[in-house]
Protein backbone atom coordinates (compact mmCIF):
# COMPACT_ATOMS: atom_id res chain seq x y z
CA UNK A 1 0.00 0.00 0.00
CA UNK A 2 1.07 3.54 -0.68
CA UNK A 3 -0.08 6.29 1.69
CA UNK A 4 -3.18 4.41 2.96
CA UNK A 5 -3.97 3.71 6.60
CA UNK A 6 -7.04 1.67 7.54
CA UNK A 7 -8.62 0.91 10.87
CA UNK A 8 -11.81 -0.88 11.90
CA UNK A 9 -13.86 -0.04 14.99
CA UNK A 10 -16.93 -2.24 15.31
CA UNK A 11 -18.44 -2.21 11.83
CA UNK A 12 -16.89 1.11 10.75
CA UNK A 13 -13.90 1.19 8.38
CA UNK A 14 -11.85 4.37 8.53
CA UNK A 15 -9.39 5.19 5.74
CA UNK A 16 -6.71 7.87 6.09
CA UNK A 17 -4.81 9.32 3.12
CA UNK A 18 -2.33 12.21 3.24
CA UNK A 19 -3.44 14.28 0.24
CA UNK A 20 -0.18 16.27 0.22
CA UNK A 21 1.88 13.25 -0.93
CA UNK A 22 2.59 12.22 -4.51
CA UNK A 23 4.02 8.97 -5.89
CA UNK A 24 4.67 9.96 -9.48
CA UNK A 25 2.66 9.49 -12.66
CA UNK A 26 0.19 6.68 -13.27
CA UNK A 27 1.01 4.04 -15.86
CA UNK A 28 -0.93 6.01 -18.48
CA UNK A 29 0.91 9.20 -17.53
CA UNK A 30 -2.34 11.19 -17.39
CA UNK A 31 -2.58 11.46 -13.60
CA UNK A 32 -0.39 11.64 -10.49
CA UNK A 33 -0.84 8.91 -7.88
CA UNK A 34 -1.59 10.19 -4.36
CA UNK A 35 -2.46 6.86 -2.68
CA UNK A 36 -3.23 3.28 -3.63
CA UNK A 37 -3.88 -0.13 -2.14
CA UNK A 38 -2.20 -1.46 -5.32
CA UNK A 39 -5.04 -3.84 -6.05
CA UNK A 40 -7.67 -5.43 -3.85
CA UNK A 41 -6.67 -6.19 -0.28
CA UNK A 42 -8.50 -7.63 2.71
CA UNK A 43 -9.78 -5.18 5.32
CA UNK A 44 -7.84 -5.72 8.58
CA UNK A 45 -9.38 -8.49 10.73
CA UNK A 46 -12.39 -8.81 8.36
CA UNK A 47 -13.49 -10.76 5.28
CA UNK A 48 -14.32 -7.73 3.15
CA UNK A 49 -11.94 -6.54 0.46
CA UNK A 50 -11.13 -3.02 -0.71
CA UNK A 51 -9.42 -1.52 -3.73
CA UNK A 52 -8.54 2.17 -3.51
CA UNK A 53 -6.85 4.61 -5.88
CA UNK A 54 -6.51 8.32 -5.15
CA UNK A 55 -5.10 10.44 -7.95
CA UNK A 56 -5.14 13.94 -9.42
CA UNK A 57 -4.70 15.48 -12.85
CA UNK A 58 -1.19 16.39 -13.98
Amino acid sequence: MKNVQMSVEGNILTIKVDLSKEFGPSSSGKTIIVASTEGSITVPDRQEKIGLNVYKKK
